[in-house]
């Protein structure tokens, strides 16, 4: 079992900045990979930033240059990952989730998720 708390959500005023972050606990040994993601309008979930082990990176369109994944620190039976944002603008607004799971660097498979912690940004 692999259990994920995400904290560090709130309201901000647009152009201001949060950090978000992450701690997965239990069997979290083979798990090499750790993302954010967020509530789409369309009540799916959207990956924004993904970091592997090993250091590789992605971040999709809407945040790169404004948002940046931490490296997982790995410490026994946990993993912490952070998400430093900035330059918050209104449609940033919504649920952000942590995930895990494993992936390559370029391709990743998520198998767990936080309950999620809303970030509101206010114009």
């Amino acid at each position: 079992q692999v259990h994920l708390v995400e904290s560090g959500g709130g309201l901000v005023q647009a152009g201001g900045s949060l950090r978000l972050s992450c701690i997965a606990s239990g069997t979290v040994a083979s798990l090499n990979a750790m993302g954010w993601f967020r509530r789409t309008p369309a009540n799916s979930r959207e990956q924004i930033a993904a970091i592997h082990s090993g250091g590789s990176t992605r971040y999709e369109d809407p945040v790169k240059g404004r948002f940046t994944i931490s490296s997982i620190s790995r410490d026994n039976d946990k993993l912490t990952v952070h998400l430093q944002m900035n330059n918050l603008k209104p449609d940033d607004t919504t649920v952000y989730y942590c995930g895990a799971g494993r992936g390559d660097g370029r391709s990743w498979s998520w198998g767990y998720w936080g309950q999620g912690t809303q970030v509101t940004v206010s114009s």
